[in-house]
């Protein structure tokens, strides 16, 4: 997905996240959860946990929070039994959405994901309309300035699939999604720290979406992140805002 705006995207996105960051310890509970109830409660066997546990960490949430949610999942103390649901739709210019959820409630996730697709000027599709589009896979990004061949050199030798350069001069890294933690401790070891870092559902082309198009996607976007059972949001537009 390289473009011009890729940078600028990637910093509205952050700056969102920074707004709220009480959801944001909220979704990375409901991963936790999630993650140790399918993979144990043990983070050297269970990647999903360890990553999410990460994220905890970073996000400043104590120690206790993150061992009670494993406990939760693990069957040692009482919880919420969240399922896992991806939505799929249409943005603007007939953009490629995917939503992922964790809810307690299938009904109320599914009614919420779809009004706010209608409201926004966005369509729901059928599961698999958009899916093709998208590759499981670990991402990183860097800030334009990063040594370019320090990164290559490094993330091909740790067995990274790909390096690409944006015109913006931001350096993205690609990997298998079983290949992400190999990958991230060979670039953080030699001191380079990613903008970015997260496996992700990347799309394999773009649509380049400006002016008014632009900001009605955004907009569908915006509303998306916002709903509470919202984990993830992964779609194909470039935005020129």
């Amino acid at each position: 997905m390289a473009g011009h705006s890729k940078w600028a995207n990637i910093q509205h996105r952050k700056g969102r996240q920074d707004e709220k960051r009480g959801k944001i310890w909220t979704r990375i509970t409901r991963e936790i959860i999630v993650a140790a109830r399918a993979g144990g409660g043990d983070i050297n066997m269970n990647p999903r946990l360890r990553l999410a546990i990460e994220k905890a960490k970073a996000a400043n949430m104590p120690a206790d929070n993150i061992k009670r949610n494993v406990d939760k999942a693990t069957g040692n103390l009482e919880g919420v039994n969240y399922e896992e649901i991806r939505y799929e739709g249409y943005g603007i210019g007939g953009a490629a959405v995917m939503v992922d959820c964790m809810t307690d409630n299938r009904v109320r996730t599914v009614a919420e994901v779809r009004h706010a697709f209608s409201k926004y000027g966005g369509n729901m599709g059928t599961e698999g309309s958009v899916a093709f589009q998208f590759k499981h896979c670990g991402q990183f990004v860097f800030a334009p300035g990063t040594n370019e061949d320090q990164v290559m050199e490094l993330a091909l030798e740790a067995g990274a699939e790909d390096v690409l350069t944006d015109s913006d001069g931001a350096i993205e890294v690609l990997c298998a999604a079983g290949d992400f933690e190999a990958v991230r401790k060979a670039l953080e070891s030699a001191g380079l720290q990613p903008e970015l870092a997260e496996v992700t559902m990347r799309a394999d082309g773009s649509i380049e979406l400006s002016g008014d198009s632009a900001q009605k996607m955004q907009k569908l976007l915006d509303a998306l992140e916002d709903l509470d059972d919202t984990q993830a949001v992964y779609h194909n537009a470039e935005l020129n805002l």
